[in-house]
């Protein structure tokens, strides 16, 4: 009989590879400047897909989500392949959300068409910023009139859309960025993200930044920026249920909800972790970084997993906390006590409440407010303490 566990039931695929290296991105992605053979890629894909299937059995796929990287740079046919043969893996809901990220920059009609025809209903274009000064900043590959045809092309394609935007860039005035902002909502269909810009180490930004080249806002302005976000997506219908995730009521990302609800995924390909339940145990997985090391291991051992660690109930707990209140649904209290086997300190609880930072709901449920918002991590430290 299929199931679902609390939280829900996904399946991320990472596709590592990339045209080019953003100077601020952290992720697992890699440039290759000889054609990828993605015959093979597909081969190692299916096999580890039918490792994690014999771990995962009667579960039905709620989410699909191909990430990376630049997932749009597969072919079609690779894409399908990977659609059927998680199809044959496990059942699938009748509604199930099958997302795609692409970059403007490869996106191509009939490629686009061969996606949708392989069965992908959803699309989330990496165009980051509305300015060519800034597009050029961050390193992308595309200008502001590319930008536009994607959107435009995606909006005929698929059921719907969500495109990504940074802001809190260097020299970005709070009104610019509200600009910008209009601007982007007006070509949104029903959801986009929006992400302050972070220095993560390790990208050569964090060397700029370092050096003195590179000057982002300061807090306080990075604070008005956020706060202007939030009233302007409101404003306009498409308010935060998460913290840089922005939707239409009905139209948020199902597989990111997977996560943030502590549901189980299923992570595969290069560089991807998991969160999968098995028996009585929570594993946390975790997949070999480097795209042909993987290869290497999967063609060897039918799976390229480095990690498959079971999570304690403090841990499942601080996850939860940590996951579930970046929502602006919040958590389940009984949920988090089920899970941790220990209750949220009372005092610690109290002290929240009384200086704004959370706020109970109705149903036994805690959330963050706005102030809270802002300095998440604290507060999550606090409850789990």
């Amino acid at each position: 009989m299929s199931q679902s566990p609390e939280g829900g039931f996904g399946i991320y695929v990472h596709w590592p590879f990339c045209a080019a290296k953003c100077p601020y991105c952290d992720f697992n992605s890699h440039v290759r400047h000889q054609p990828v053979d993605q015959e093979r890629f597909v081969a190692a894909f299916d096999r580890e897909l039918g490792h994690f299937a014999e771990l995962t059995k009667g579960r039905t796929v709620q989410s699909i989500f191909m990430g990376g990287g630049t997932p749009s740079l597969m072919e079609p046919r690779t894409v399908e392949r990977i659609l059927d043969r998680i199809s044959g893996l496990w059942s699938i809901d009748d509604n199930v959300e099958i997302s795609m990220e692409a970059n403007p920059s490869s996106v191509e009609a009939e490629r686009f068409k061969g996606y949708r025809a392989a069965g992908v209903n959803r699309v989330s274009l990496g165009v980051q910023s509305l300015h060519d000064r800034d597009l050029k900043l961050l390193g992308r590959l595309h200008d502001v009139d590319t930008a536009l045809r994607a959107i435009e092309t995606a909006r005929s394609t698929f059921p719907r859309l969500s495109f990504d935007l940074i802001y809190a860039r260097p020299d970005q005035t709070v009104e610019a960025w509200q600009a910008e902002l209009e601007r982007a909502i007006s070509l949104a269909a029903d959801h986009l993200s929006l992400y302050q810009l972070t220095i993560e180490e390790g990208t050569p930004f964090f060397n700029l930044y370092n050096a003195g080249k590179l000057q982002v806002p300061d807090p306080e302005l990075g604070a008005e920026l956020y706060e202007l976000t939030q009233a302007v997506t409101a404003a306009h219908g498409l308010p935060a249920y998460e913290v840089s995730n922005h939707a239409k009521p009905g139209a948020e990302c199902r597989h990111n909800l997977v996560y943030w609800r502590y549901g189980d995924y299923v992570g595969v390909g290069p560089g991807a972790h998991g969160r999968i339940q098995v028996g009585a145990n929570k594993l946390a997985t975790a997949i070999e970084r480097y795209p042909e090391t993987w290869l290497e291991n999967v063609e060897t051992h039918g799976h390229g997993m480095v990690e498959n660690v079971g999570l304690s109930e403090e841990e499942q707990g601080d996850e939860y906390l940590l996951m579930g209140l970046r929502l602006v649904e919040g958590i389940d209290v009984a949920r988090y006590e089920a899970l941790a086997h220990r209750k949220i300190d009372p005092r610690r609880l109290a002290a929240l409440l009384e200086h704004g930072m959370v706020e109970e709901l109705e149903g036994n449920r805690l959330r963050a407010t706005p102030d809270g918002f802002a300095v998440l991590d604290a507060v999550v430290a606090d409850l789990a303490a």
